[in-house]
């Protein structure tokens, strides 16, 4: 006979389980093609259930991506801190991470899944989410020793996000652009992105 009843304990830690499931098959398959039904599958409940937790897939995927940020800014500073790199290598390696997210478990939002979100989310939770990324990638800033004003954080916000989207548009967001060189305009930007930060780093 199926449960029905669950406690308080037992929901949060089964709530917990689908974002860092969803998280782990976002980051490895990509976050459209990652199913609502992959995930409450693995975590071992029904498809009703999962949606007591959250209303919509979007919904998830916010929370997963939360879920990440942490990861993220231990990631930079464990690179910052390897005396083996430079600042400059560090920062590359970082961002080479993030473009190339299915291979180092970051999720990454593609074109598609940037406007799914847009359509799908409250006002309410969508200015959270703005507040949150904003945050995010201030709190880079700062690890790279950058003092983050609001003007430097737009900026590098828009020039990171833009490279990883567009590695992940080409060829099928973005079918005019040459596939076989995206890893050659990828690299490019990268480097352009971190004269930039050199740049800011220095004022």
């Amino acid at each position: 006979m199926p449960k029905v009843a669950y406690s308080e304990a037992e929901r949060q830690r089964i709530r917990t389980a689908l974002i860092s499931v969803g998280l782990e098959l976002m980051a490895k398959q990509g976050i459209q093609h990652t199913t609502v039904e992959q995930i409450y599958q693995a975590v071992g409940i029904s498809r009703t259930f999962f949606y007591s937790f959250f209303p919509t897939k979007e919904d998830l995927v916010v929370e997963t991506l939360y879920l990440q940020q942490p990861r993220i800014l231990a990631y930079i500073r464990t690179l910052l801190s390897d005396p083996t790199l430079s600042w400059r290598q560090a920062v590359e390696q970082f961002l080479y991470a993030c473009c190339y997210g299915e291979k180092h478990g970051i999720a990454i939002l593609t074109v598609e899944d940037q406007q799914r979100l847009f359509r799908r989310l409250s006002k309410e939770s969508y200015r959270l989410f703005r507040e949150k990324q904003f945050r995010l990638f201030h709190d880079i800033l700062e690890c790279l020793g950058i003092r983050a004003d609001a003007a430097k954080v737009h900026l590098f916000t828009n020039l990171s996000l833009t490279v990883m989207v567009i590695r992940r548009a080409i060829p099928d967001s973005l079918p005019l652009l040459v596939p076989e060189a995206a890893d050659e305009t990828v690299a490019f930007q990268i480097h352009a992105i971190v004269d930039c930060l050199e740049s800011m780093k220095q004022m």
